[in-house]
């Protein structure tokens, strides 16, 4: 369950009117169109669409990895969409915890090196780096693979340290993209058990991209995207475990 420190009826993501288009070849290419949003802390979502849909655009936008052409996205009361590239730098590596599908790992670290990458942009001293990397290292239960480095790691260990990098800066939000997306099913669910235990124990606010219906069934709310645009809740919400 929540710990209690989190809020769960206070929206902690509001999206008004976002609009995001691209250019290719001087034609302008519309991605999102008039999408609302409001995302409590502490939340579990899943969003879901076919292909082409613009989820992971959507995702990129919530992360700070990309600006809207226009509209607003306040996150913990910060319309990073006013932001500047630098300011957004920051406001990143201080809010948000990124997984993806291909972990995103740096070859020549180890694991506890991959993990440690997102506190080296911090103030911390090299013994409170090792303190929460080692943290982070225990609730992935990875503590006996800190020393590997991503080649010597299963690919369910390799996204297992991605989650413990995504953790290891307490960040107010966690994106996912796919996270499960390249793992057996049998890996993809012991993934898919931890990113429950993070929202169930600690109240990570998790947005979490997939196609995988049985990925999407962990979330506590279920989001559509069609063409751009989010599909009207028909009570989607999916039922508590």
């Amino acid at each position: 369950m929540n710990d209690g420190t989190h809020n769960t009826n206070e929206a902690l993501i509001r999206i008004h009117n976002l609009n995001k288009s691209y250019t290719r070849g001087g034609q302008i290419i519309p991605v999102l169109e008039g999408v609302d949003l409001e995302v409590r802390s502490g939340e579990f979502i899943a969003l879901m669409g076919p292909s082409g849909s613009g989820k992971s655009t959507l995702l990129n936008l919530i992360a700070g990895i990309d600006k809207p052409t226009s509209g607003s996205i306040e996150i913990g009361g910060v319309n990073i969409a006013t932001l500047s590239e630098g300011e957004l730098a920051d406001w990143r590596a201080a809010n948000v915890g990124f997984i993806f599908q291909f972990y995103n790992l740096m070859p020549v670290l180890t694991a506890f090196e991959n993990i440690e990458l997102p506190l080296l942009l911090t103030r911390l001293t090299r013994a409170q780096r090792k303190e929460h990397v080692e943290a982070a290292l225990n609730m992935v239960s990875l503590t006996d693979r800190m020393d590997h480095y991503p080649n010597e790691l299963s690919g369910g260990q390799q996204q297992r340290v991605a989650i413990a990098r995504a953790l290891v800066t307490d960040p107010t939000l966690i994106v996912a993209d796919e996270p499960t997306g390249d793992l057996d099913r049998v890996t993809a669910g012991e993934v898919l058990d931890l990113m429950e235990e993070l929202h169930a124990e600690l109240g990570k606010t998790i947005i979490m991209v997939t196609h995988d219906p049985k990925a999407a069934s962990r979330a506590k709310r279920l989001i559509h995207l069609e063409k751009g645009e989010l599909v009207p809740d028909d009570g989607a919400a999916i039922a508590q475990h």
